[in-house]
């Protein structure tokens, strides 16, 4: 087991016992699942991968990562931010990058001295990538996510000024679906076609991207037959083993976290004894508590107390009473022989069971990629098994 550096105190093993273990062996796992998936529908011609690894490689180590994938031959990496691409780059990745949320004002310098490439989808933008130039960059085209890109009846104007604009190559045209990982897919091909007309104007602009792609981990996995001419996909939660949707579960993705921590205190309590802030937790007979080191400032949040549940022995144990910022409590009464200093899996597998993101996402009312996302910075990533 390596240990990466961590991150408050730059100590090379970490103190506490609370930790995120990384197989990068199940990440290429996944990533050869994607190619597979890729294959079968595209043959010799399948589309080029970008590996997302914005939010820290969804909480999962955005350097250990993308190295892993490196290796295995990943053309492209993402990433949400210019700071995100930034680390990247000093940490030794050489593949190409794309910041696909743009460049704020001030980003355009690091982005040609750090070899970032750019989406774009205001005039600012086009000004600014001229300015700093040569670029090459990326269209994006709001074909119904509402979030950031050109409108459908603003394209055919931006895409002339951005054939203008000298020292601006546009190298790539991408959208991003908004219901992909839904059973009903009429948003989904709505956005398909107008995509498609949108990379019609492109070409009757005179450009002609070689990197066209609007397909993330569901679209992957449920419709790539049905994307058309494009040549990138943009693989995210599917390469950290997690399905987008309900109905992809038995893919064979393979998760590649497994959050951990050690029991620190064990104590008796009589039957009546109320547990944590609150007391919204009372003992139903003579118990045993555990104490674990984690907490909400973890990412282990509030809204797991007397609900989730942990494991200790390869057995399910309730996590009783508010969990605190930096502690909570377990009942392990059903575990008489457990001991200080066992280990207790948080979100994985051990022995026979296994508590899942999705698992952790339902007490929280919310879904996997927050919670992946949540896992502090305080929480050392320590990568586990090599890649194959």
């Amino acid at each position: 087991m390596s240990a990466l550096t961590h991150p408050a105190v730059g100590l090379d093993e970490p103190i506490r016992p609370t930790a995120l273990r990384i197989d990068l062996r199940a990440l290429c796992s996944n990533l050869d699942l994607c190619r597979r998936h890729l294959a079968a529908a595209h043959g010799q011609q399948a589309p080029a991968i970008l590996a997302v690894v914005k939010a820290n490689a969804y909480g999962h180590g955005a350097l250990p990562v993308a190295r892993a994938l490196e290796a295995k031959g990943v053309e492209w990496f993402g990433v949400a931010l210019v700071e995100e691409g930034i680390a990247l780059r000093q940490g030794g990745i050489r593949a190409p990058i794309l910041v696909l949320g743009g460049a704020y004002e001030g980003g355009w310098e690091a982005m040609r001295a750090f070899d970032l490439c750019p989406v774009v989808f205001t005039e600012a933008h086009l000004e600014a990538a001229r300015c700093h130039g040569p670029l090459a960059v990326h269209v994006k085209v709001d074909t119904g996510m509402g979030r950031i890109g050109v409108l459908p009846e603003a394209l055919p104007a931006f895409l002339r000024r951005a054939k203008r604009s000298a020292g601006v190559r546009v190298e790539g045209l991408l959208t991003h679906f908004a219901n992909a990982d839904l059973a009903d897919d009429s948003v989904t091909r709505a956005q398909i076609a107008a995509f498609e007309a949108a990379l019609a104007e492109a070409r009757a602009a005179g450009l002609e991207p070689r990197w066209i792609h609007l397909a993330n981990s569901a679209a992957v996995l449920r419709m790539t037959r049905h994307l058309g001419s494009h040549t990138l996909v943009r693989p995210g939660l599917m390469l950290y083993g997690y399905p987008p949707s309900p109905e992809l579960r038995n893919l064979g993705l393979e998760p590649v976290a497994t959050w951990v921590t050690k029991i620190i205190h064990l104590k008796e309590v009589p039957k009546g004894f109320r547990v944590s802030y609150g007391q919204t937790w009372e003992a139903p007979r003579r118990s045993r508590i555990a104490t674990l080191p984690v907490g909400y400032a973890d990412g282990y949040f509030r809204a797991f107390g007397n609900r989730a549940e942990v494991l200790v022995r390869g057995r399910r144990c309730p996590v009783v009473g508010r969990v605190c910022m930096d502690m909570c409590m377990v009942d392990v009464t059903s575990l008489p022989e457990v001991a200080v200093g066992e280990e207790v899996v948080l979100l994985g597998r051990q022995g026979e069971e296994e508590v899942s993101a999705d698992e952790l996402a339902g007490h929280a009312g919310t879904i996997s990629y927050e919670i992946l996302c949540a896992i502090g910075d305080r929480v050392p990533r320590l990568v586990v098994a090599g890649a194959d």
